[in-house]
C-alpha cells in the first residue's frame, strides 16, 4: 500500500449494510412523528456521524440497493438472492428516511434499479482511480475484495478492521483478481449463487493457486487428477459436469464496473444542510445529541445560501 498517503481518499459505503445492522439491533419502540417506526434511521444516523467524525473525510459515495429483484443478475439467473426476503413495508420506508439524511448531510448518494450497491461502488472506484484517487470501502463484505489495488483498503467499521490488497490473500486465500472466480467455483449461500457442487472454499483456492483463474482452470481440466489435491480426480469429473455452472457463476460474483456514478468532484464532502437537518432531526424524533451532531457538519450559513 505504498504511496497510499499521496493519494486523495474517497470513502465509498455500502449504506444498506449498516440499515439493516441498525434495524436488526435497536428497539422498533423509536417512532417518528406519524408514530411510523425509525429505528434503522437513528441507527444509520449515528452511524454516519461516527464515520464522518472519525474518518474526516473529503469524497464519500453512499450506496443504496434499490435492486432487490430487478437486478441485471435476475435477468441472467432468476434464483439470484431469492433465497432473501424483501424488506418489509416498515422497513422499506426507513430506507428511503435513510436516504433523505445521507443527502442533508451533503454525501453524494447512489441507487439504481439495475444495479446493486457493490456495482456502485465498483464502478465508482474503478472511475476514482483513473483520477489518481485512492478508495476505501466501507463494508464488511467479501465480495468486495475483487475490486482492491495496491492504494485501496476496505473497513469493517462495526470491527474497526481494515486492510489491503494482501488482506485478501490473509482472509481467502486468493489474490483480488481471483475473488471472482473463487466465489464462481466455491459458491455463496448468501446470495443463492450455485458455484460447483462438491467444491469448497479450501478447494477452490487451491485450483487458484495453480491455475491462476477459472478460464485456465477449465481449459485445463485434465491436469486436475496429477494434483496433490484430496479427490482431484472426483474434482475434474465436478468440473466437466458443472463447467456451466462455474461460468454462469462468475457472471453474478464478478462486480460490475459501468454503472453509472457521480464523478468524482460530485463526491466532494462540504457539510450538510443545516434546516434540512434540523427539520428531519425533529420529524425523526433523533436525540438532542445526535440533532446536536448533526448541526455540527452543516455548511455555514453563508455556504448554504
Amino acid at each position: 500500500m505504498d504511496g497510499m498517503s499521496t493519494r486523495p481518499a474517497a470513502h465509498l459505503v455500502d449504506a444498506s449494510l449498516y440499515v439493516f445492522r441498525a434495524w436488526h439491533s435497536l428497539p422498533d419502540e423509536l417512532r417518528d412523528r406519524d408514530g411510523r417506526p425509525v429505528n434503522a434511521v437513528h441507527g444509520f444516523a449515528r452511524f454516519l456521524l461516527d464515520l464522518l467524525e472519525r474518518a474526516r473525510p473529503t469524497h464519500v459515495l453512499v450506496a443504496f440497493d434499490a435492486a432487490l429483484n430487478s437486478c441485471f443478475r435476475n435477468a441472467i439467473y432468476p434464483a439470484y438472492k431469492a433465497n432473501r426476503e424483501l424488506p418489509p413495508p416498515e422497513l422499506e420506508f426507513q430506507f428511503g428516511r435513510c436516504r433523505e439524511l445521507a443527502v442533508a448531510l451533503g454525501l453524494a448518494v447512489a441507487a439504481h434499479s439495475s444495479f446493486e450497491a457493490d456495482d456502485l461502488i465498483g464502478s465508482a472506484l474503478w472511475t476514482l482511480r483513473r483520477h489518481g484517487y485512492r478508495s476505501v470501502v466501507v463494508s464488511s463484505d467479501k465480495d468486495f475484495g475483487q475490486l482492491l489495488g495496491s492504494h485501496d483498503e476496505q473497513w469493517d467499521f462495526a470491527r474497526g478492521e481494515r486492510w489491503g490488497a494482501d488482506g485478501v490473500m490473509a482472509r481467502m486465500g486468493v489474490r483480488p483478481e481471483q475473488v471472482a472466480d473463487y466465489l464462481a467455483l466455491a459458491g455463496d449461500a448468501v446470495d443463492n449463487v450455485p458455484g460447483v457442487r462438491g467444491i469448497g472454499p479450501r478447494t477452490a483456492a487451491a485450483l487458484l493457486a495453480h491455475f491462476g483463474d477459472l478460464d485456465a482452470l477449465l481449459a485445463r481440466i485434465d491436469e486436475i487428477p496429477a494434483m496433490p489435491l484430496r479427490g482431484a480426480a472426483g474434482v475434474a469429473m465436478r468440473l466437466r459436469g458443472q463447467a456451466d455452472n462455474a461460468r454462469l457463476s462468475r457472471r453474478l460474483t464478478r462486480i460490475a464496473l459501468d454503472a453509472p456514478v457521480p464523478e468524482p468532484d460530485a463526491l466532494a464532502w462540504r457539510g450538510g444542510d443545516g434546516d434540512a437537518l434540523e427539520s428531519l432531526g425533529q420529524h425523526l424524533r433523533l436525540g438532542a445529541h445526535t440533532r446536536a451532531r448533526l448541526r455540527a457538519h452543516a455548511q455555514p450559513k453563508a455556504e448554504t445560501a
